[in-house]
């Protein structure tokens, strides 16, 4: 269940930093103050009504639409972005030599060394097995 958790919260932080680093922008087609169509990708499809109404006799007066086109930008966070070329020269030392100290931490360790190899064994003074009588047969 703790597993299901991290993971769980670890998905919602990737989503959260995701969504709030992503810029986009959404169209909407009003009609009067009714919403006909938006769109997150592309451009809104309009209703047709949108164009000027001319009248017969006068061709200079025109009539207002009722319809209007709206977009909402959203702008997503530039703060996150840092590259390493705007870093000061002591950040840039500091940051190269904590990654190196700590990739060098994960070094595999020989398996094929024996450290007690050059090491002779103990001076037994006494026997145990006689000493208690206890044989294996």
């Amino acid at each position: 269940m703790k597993k299901l958790i991290y993971k769980f919260t670890s998905v919602l932080m990737a989503v959260v930093v995701l969504l709030t680093t992503m810029s986009f922008s959404v169209d909407m087609h009003y009609c009067g103050d009714m919403l006909v169509d938006f769109s997150i990708v592309e451009q809104v499809k309009s209703c047709g009504m949108e164009k000027a109404k001319t009248d017969c006799d006068n061709l200079n007066i025109t009539q207002k639409s009722c319809c209007t086109d709206t977009q909402l930008i959203i702008e997503g966070a530039e703060n996150l972005k840092v590259s390493f070329d705007q870093l000061s020269f002591d950040q840039q030392i500091f940051i190269t030599s904590f990654t190196y100290s700590y990739l060098n931490l994960f070094k595999g360790i020989d398996s094929n060394k024996i450290s007690f190899k050059d090491y002779a064994p103990p001076f037994v003074k006494q026997d145990v097995q006689v000493l208690h009588q206890t044989f294996l047969i």
